[in-house]
């Protein structure tokens, strides 16, 4: 009987501190990874822009080649959507650019399956002798969920490989496009 009383409170305590440090964790996270591409912002931009041109270098669209992509709004820039549906790896969600700014800056709002916060993702172009460097930030925000908290300790590993990932395949791609003609 003693040990079972001292093993409920050692319970006890261990989830009123589980959940005391949770309530001092940072209540959102912000990732960023960037890489200079041998390319002019005119030529990395549409990849960016475009919802299409940013399925081609994707991460994600790597991990389920299955699924289930839906486009909506304009081609290209603020109000362009896409959703998708896909395995365990991807799961579902939305995103939708919200800010262009030509040459400089895509802003997307994301919202994941089953997650009440939305979050976003900037990128950021700015030139670098003959090339640009591309910055892609990632930042949410976790409110008050214990749970998320713990989780936003780990999105940098998660998040932050796949973006290196994702941003070695867009200099790729973008370095094999012929130049942009930006002259009127």
């Amino acid at each position: 009987m003693k040990s079972l009383k001292t093993f409920m409170i050692s319970v006890i305590v261990f989830v009123v501190l589980l959940v005391g440090v949770g309530f001092t964790l940072p209540n959102s996270a912000h990732i960023e990874r960037s890489v200079v591409v041998k390319a002019k912002p005119d030529v990395v931009f549409p990849l960016i822009n475009n919802l299409h041109g940013f399925m081609r270098w994707s991460p994600w669209g790597k991990l389920d080649p299955h699924m289930t992509l839906t486009y909506g709004g304009p081609e290209e820039g603020v109000g362009a959507r896409l959703s998708w549906s896909g395995n365990a790896s991807v799961g579902t969600g939305s995103q939708e650019i919200i800010e262009s700014v030509l040459n400089q800056r895509v802003k997307t709002t994301l919202q994941f399956g089953g997650y009440q916060h939305a979050s976003t993702a900037t990128f950021t172009l700015t030139p670098q002798g003959e090339g640009t460097k591309v910055a892609w930030a990632y930042d949410t925000a976790m409110g008050n969920d214990i749970i998320s908290r713990y989780f936003g300790m780990a999105l940098d590993g998660w998040i932050g490989n796949e973006y290196e990932r994702g941003l070695a395949t867009l200099a790729k791609l973008a370095e094999s496009e012929p130049e942009a003609n930006t002259t009127p």
